[in-house]
């Protein structure tokens, strides 16, 4: 890994620390801390949403004109001076303003880091390099939330206060550490900053990919029956149908974060040099298995225990699927993109993920919440199985060194040693 790349994983695992400081407490900050209620608190839940469904459409584009690292700058600016308001806001219109620039910061550093990852590897080494930035992300956010968890009392806004002052120095942190990287300018993105007339029709581009538009409805899915999930759905399923308490809920949580970080390099070990359509048909068969087990824990009503134990299983599996989609999904995305459209298609395939976070949770809300069990149980069985089938249909799209870039770099290693080996 290059001294660029380094440094722009310890930012970003910085960051990730700083996040789960307050992540799992801004519910209760604004509804209860500083008393503006739950409506109120919902709203700031949804700006953050809102605010990066409308700048990512547009992030694309800058950051294919201006280049990656001035995007991801002022996303972390923007992204600092949300997380600082929020944690100094005691009227509804300025926490709802702080959520807009702490949700349209972070949808534009995603993408801008991605791409900028790009730049700093090769077909070759990316897929370690994103499993790397999953990694730390996950391991950032669950020390965050665990030291955060420590600082906080609900009694005294102060608590608070320090926690979002926290988050707000390690998004300047990440932005101070990406602003002194010097990005090279690599073989696929050798064209790196394009001009303005090569960026227009972008998204007609774009949508004229069929392997692009195919990962992005894999994508729609396997986020939709994932992350969609978490916060709404499944943690409602637990605590109504398996009826586990709130704090085993957290004890499944942390076996979802320690499935990932236990088993991240292990996976990449295994998958790095396998098709990857093969390995997203996996996460398929992974979440399938985790899905059922859900569904089997609301029915073991006699014996909590295995009931507890099946549903912290459903959070594990989940890990171990997404520590296999960490080295495939995004690398992937990079090396679908015409060298002067990474940016735009990165920034498509956030898009797609921001949109299943916002369609999943409410979904799975209202149906808990109108007691269709079963039949969300169903769904989220029938989408992992869906993703198997997509996955399997988009590999038969890739080319060779799309679907797996370790064997389709090996010839072209070999080709260039011949003529050094002929002229000894």
């Amino acid at each position: 890994m290059g001294a660029a790349l380094r440094r722009i994983q310890l930012g970003n695992a910085l960051s990730a620390f700083g996040s789960g400081f307050t992540v799992p407490y801004l519910y209760i900050y604004v509804a209860n801390v500083r008393q503006l209620g739950a409506s109120t608190a919902g709203v700031v839940l949804a700006m953050l949403a809102i605010s990066a469904l409308v700048v990512l459409p547009l992030t694309g584009r800058a950051i294919d004109r201006r280049g990656p690292l001035p995007v991801a700058v002022v996303g972390t600016v923007s992204a600092a001076v949300g997380s600082l308001g929020i944690g100094l806001s005691s009227t509804e219109p300025m926490v709802i303003a702080s959520a807009v620039a702490l949700g349209a910061g972070i949808a534009v550093i995603q993408p801008a880091l991605a791409t900028m990852i790009v730049w700093c590897s090769t077909t070759v080494t990316r897929s370690r390099a994103f499993a790397t930035q999953f990694f730390l992300n996950n391991l950032g956010l669950g020390i965050g939330g665990l030291v955060g968890g420590q600082l906080v009392d609900e009694a005294h806004a102060s608590s608070f206060v320090r926690l979002f002052a926290i988050e707000a120095v390690m998004f300047l942190v990440l932005g101070a550490a990406i602003a002194t990287v010097r990005l090279p300018r690599a073989p696929k993105v050798e064209d790196a900053v394009p001009t303005e007339e090569r960026a227009k029709g972008a998204w007609r581009r774009l949508f004229g990919d069929r392997r692009m538009v195919w990962l992005c409805v894999l994508g729609f899915v396997l986020f939709f029956a994932c992350y969609g999930q978490f916060e709404s759905g499944l943690a409602a399923y637990a605590t109504e149908v398996t009826r586990i308490q709130p704090a085993t809920l957290g004890i499944a949580l942390a076996a979802n974060t320690a499935a990932i970080v236990a088993a991240q390099f292990v996976v990449l070990k295994l998958v790095e040099r396998r098709r990857r359509s093969r390995v997203m048909a996996l996460v398929g068969v992974v979440w399938t298995v985790a899905w059922i087990a859900a569904g089997l824990s609301g029915l073991v009503h006699g014996d909590q225990v295995v009931a507890t134990v099946l549903l912290i299983s459903t959070y594990a599996l989940f890990g171990v699927g997404e520590s296999l989609l960490a080295p495939t999904v995004a690398p992937l995305v990079a090396d679908l993109a015409p060298a002067s459209l990474i940016g735009q298609y990165n920034s498509a395939f956030a898009l797609v993920k921001q949109l299943a976070l916002a369609i999943g949770p409410a979904v799975g809300a209202l149906m808990i919440g109108h007691g269709m069990y079963v039949a969300y149980i169903a769904m989220l069985v029938a989408c992992a199985v869906g993703i198997t089938v997509l996955a399997l249909r988009l590999g038969r799209m890739l080319s060779p060194a799309q679907d797996q870039p370790h064997r389709a770099a090996v010839p072209a290693q070999r080709v260039e040693a011949e003529p050094v080996a002929a002229a000894v």
